[in-house]
Formats: structure tokens, sequence, C-alpha cells
């Protein structure tokens, strides 16, 4: 194991990667811009360095900044968390040319993986089901047509290079495609500095369900079971469950096994290693690929609740070259968990509410754990992404988990920034959500204030 860690990121999981390499042992180095300088991961890491000024593109999104971070320390290794740099091949790729230890797939597999429609040939030649869709990028608005033709109305425009729900529109006839064509094209160039799209099929009302990968570098892959997104909003997820309610108390144990079975073919095809995710949509009985996540997920906690895997541990094991001791046999489910993202954000406009938490007083009780990147007097500024904590909740079934999550938010006392708790709260105590009957437009329908 490595005795110095640089944790390449901000916010709740700085703070949750740097508990979890103290906990073994390892030196921790945090890298912050000036709008971070006092936030809890600055504070409790071994050791803090400034990276540059608030906006993303001078300080945690610049790579020279970085290294040159692990070089004046020591470091010996760099975790990037999610977002930011985390599936940029080109940074793991500099970590290693740097001599650094990347806490992640190998970068050759996040190239297989960067170009999503190129993803989705390798998987499918793999025998993975994949959404119907156009055969790689489309290079202009009437190869898109022609392909929309084939695959049949409606569709869903994606960016090749996208994520986070940038980049992607849907569009039910060709006069609409024609219109997403050139906007998903310009989101895209400007998101990701390349225009190239694809066209799926898109289902009116699926479910998201992923599952979470686990492998070593000496040949050994497992799945951690899966994961429901399916409420989300303007394609960001809002609240993450485990298990799946598609699949609790051995419901659909087929279609379990062909899930687990195509995620780990799709690992696989990639050449994976770490911890990564493999996402899927259900619909009309059948899943089918969409992506794979070169990363950790936000949502990773409700697995860890469920399964008693500790995925941070095991990416920092499997980084230093330790061997997966956990066999597929060994992950068993135990309970239930729910995840609820808690944004700085207006629960009704959803407009940002950055400022100071005057007031911060998160619940406690039994099955209650908090991932929160603030505290008590912090200033939520607009640089970043408005998550200012994650409230996890588990129990014994999914009945006594909601029980508990409303309790919990309930009690959740935020003052200085409005909060989307509104929100969480008008989605648990609301029928549909408490029958399980979910798909990525629940928000669309219900819960509304």
């Amino acid at each position: 194991m490595f005795q110095k860690l640089l944790i390449a990121n901000r916010g709740e999981i700085a703070r949750r990667i740097g508990a979890v390499a103290r906990g073994m042992g390892v030196k921790t180095v945090a890298v912050h811009s000036d709008a971070d300088v006092n936030l809890p991961f600055v504070k409790e890491a071994d050791e803090a360095v400034r990276i540059g000024p608030a906006p993303a593109k001078d300080s945690y999104l610049s790579i020279p900044a970085i290294l040159e971070a692990a070089k004046k320390t020591g470091a010996q290794a760099v975790h990037p968390g999610y977002g930011f740099l985390s599936e940029n091949g080109e940074f793991a790729q500099a970590c290693a040319d740097a001599g650094l230890t990347f806490v992640g797939p190998p970068p050759e597999a996040m190239a297989r993986m960067k170009d999503k429609s190129q993803a989705r040939k390798l998987v499918s030649a793999a025998g993975v089901p994949v959404v119907p869709g156009s055969d790689g990028v489309l290079p202009d608005v009437q190869s898109a047509l022609e392909a929309a033709e084939r695959i049949g109305y409606p569709v869903l425009c994606k960016a090749a290079s996208g994520g986070g729900g940038i980049g992607m529109a849907a569009a039910n006839n060709p006069a609409e495609l024609e219109k997403v064509y050139r906007q998903c094209t310009d989101r895209a160039k400007a998101a990701f500095g390349r225009e190239g799209v694809y066209l799926e099929r898109y289902f009116p009302a699926p479910r998201h369900i992923e599952v979470q990968i686990l492998g070593d570098t000496h040949g050994h892959l497992i799945h951690g079971l899966e994961r429901e997104c399916s409420i989300q909003r303007r394609h960001q997820k809002v609240v993450e469950e485990a298990p799946s309610v598609l699949f609790a108390n051995g419901r659909n144990a087929g279609l379990a096994d062909t899930l687990f079975t195509a995620a780990v073919k799709a690992a696989k095809a990639f050449g994976y290693a770490n911890a990564g995710t493999v996402e899927f949509l259900y619909s009309d009985g059948q899943v089918y690929f969409i992506e794979m996540n070169a990363r950790l997920q936000v949502e990773h906690p409700v697995t860890e609740l469920t399964t008693g895997l500790d995925l941070i541990g095991w990416q920092l094991r499997i980084a230093a070259g330790e061997k997966l001791t956990v066999k597929q046999e060994d992950v068993k489910r135990k309970g239930a968990a729910l995840e609820f993202r808690i944004y700085a954000e207006d629960p009704v406009k959803y407009f940002p509410s950055p400022g100071p938490l005057k007031v911060f007083q998160p619940p406690t009780g039994e099955g209650v754990r908090l991932d929160s990147g603030y505290a008590e007097g912090d200033v939520v500024t607009p640089n970043y992404d408005p998550m200012i904590a994650k409230l996890i909740i588990s129990g014994a079934t999914r009945d006594e988990a909601i029980a508990r999550a409303v309790k919990a938010l309930e009690s959740f006392r935020i003052e200085g920034i409005k909060t989307n708790i509104p929100l969480h709260l008008r989605i648990l105590k609301d029928p549909a959500f408490a029958a399980g009957e979910l798909d990525t437009h629940f928000l669309d329908h219900h819960a509304k204030p």
C-alpha cells in the first residue's frame, strides 16, 4: 500500500475518500481552490495545497496544477473521486507518466469507454444487449434522419462524449430531430470539446438500473448487485436505492441473472479494473446497456450499506496491486438503503441557492449516514455542483428505510439557503413511490409542490 494519497476532488467525496484512506494508515493530501480553503475536506487532510482560483478550469480541472501538488508533497497515488477529471483518460495517463498510481481503471479501458457510440459496438460484440440505435457517430442531420427512420421514433439524441445528461434530447418526428441534432451538437462541443452525437431508441417510461463492478489487476472481476436510479430531473439522478424494487426479495430472478451477466461481460470487454458502474435501461421486461462509468458513483453508499463492501477501501487496495479477495458468492444483500442528494437549490423552481450555512444540523439515529462536504458556518459558493451532502438511510426493509428517511429529512435543519429537502419529502410521501412504481419521468407526474 502507498503511504500518501492525493485526492483530486472536493466536498463530500474528498472528505469521504480522506477518511477511508486515513483509516487504512495512508496520509492524505487535499487540493483546493481559493473558494474552498476553509471547507472540512481541507482541514481534515494531513496536508493541503492550493491549486488555483475558484473556477474549476483553473483549479480542479488543471492537470498541471494537480501533478505539481503531487510532486511537491511526495504523494504516490491520486484518487480522482467523481466528476472533474475522474473519467479523463489523459489525466490517468499523465499520472502514470509522472510515476503516480491512478486510483481507477487503466487508461486503455477509459479510452474504450470515452466514445459512447463506440462503446455500444464493443459491448454488443461481447453479447451484451444494447438499446437499438445508430451505428456510430452521425456526421450530419441527414444521416441522423436516415438512422431515425431505421430505429423508429421517438429517438434520443446523445453526445458521444457526454455524461450527466448534457447534450441529450428526445425527438418525436423529423422536424424535432433536426432541431435537437443541432442543439446536442452545440452542447457537446461546448461541454466536451467534441460535437459528435448518435441516436438511440427513446423509451417513454423506462427504469434506470445500474450494476456495481469491482475488479482487480489479476483478472478477478465481480459485480456488487444493482441500484435503481430512476427518479431523475433533467437526466440528473435525485434519489437512488438498493435493491431495485424489480429484484427485491428474489423477484425476477432470471432477469437479474441476465442483468448481472451482461454487466460483467461489458466490464470484461472494456478490460476494466477497479470500481465502475454499468448502466442499463429497463423497459417491457428487457434490460439494455446504455453506458459504463469509469469511476466511483455518487450513489455508491447504498451498495456499501446493503452488501457490506467497502468500495473506496477496495479501490485503494486494487490500485496498490492487491488481489480482490471477495468472491462473487460472498456478495449477498442485506436490507435496503435510500440515498438523497441534498442540493442548495429552490425546491420548487430548482434554481441554485448559494449562501452561508447559518444553521446546519443533520439528523441522527439508527440507519442514518451523512456524507457532507460542509459544516455549519461554511459558505456554499456558486462555482460548483450545488450538492452539499448526501443523506443515506438504511433499514431491514424498504418500508422501514422509507419511514426512517421521512423522520430524518423532517429533522434535518438547514438555514441560510434553500434546499431540495421538501422535494425529497414529497417523493417519499407519494403513493407511487411507496408502491415502487418508478420510471425516469416520475417527477413529471408525481411529487408536485
